[in-house]
């Protein structure tokens, strides 16, 4: 599998999600980068905030978020053989946003 890290500035256009748990969440202007995936039938887009430690991950049609991802997870994360396995083992259950920090973008 090959996998891109790629950072996107995402002011580019205004975006608005629904991520579960957490409610609509307008990407314009907010300190999320996307990361580039390939060849995931599970994992469909990964937006990641550096600076807080904040991932969201689009899981089929569903956004999920988890609070204190750090980056060298992510980089296991995105450079493993599946994105789906390392998500059920390593990320999965863990990281709950209800026990860490959730940042207030505007």
């Amino acid at each position: 599998m090959i996998v891109i890290y790629l950072s996107v500035n995402l002011t580019l256009h205004s975006e608005s999600i629904y991520v579960k748990y957490r409610g609509l969440l307008n990407l314009e202007h907010q300190q999320l980068s996307e990361i580039s995936i390939q060849d995931s039938s599970l994992v469909r887009r990964i937006l990641y905030d550096t600076q807080n430690k904040y991932l969201i991950v689009k899981l089929n049609n569903t956004y999920y978020h988890y609070c204190g991802l750090s980056s060298d997870t992510l980089k296991a994360w995105i450079s493993s053989r599946s994105l789906g396995t390392f998500y059920k083992e390593f990320i999965k259950g863990k990281f709950d946003c209800r026990n860490g920090y959730v940042p207030k973008y505007l």
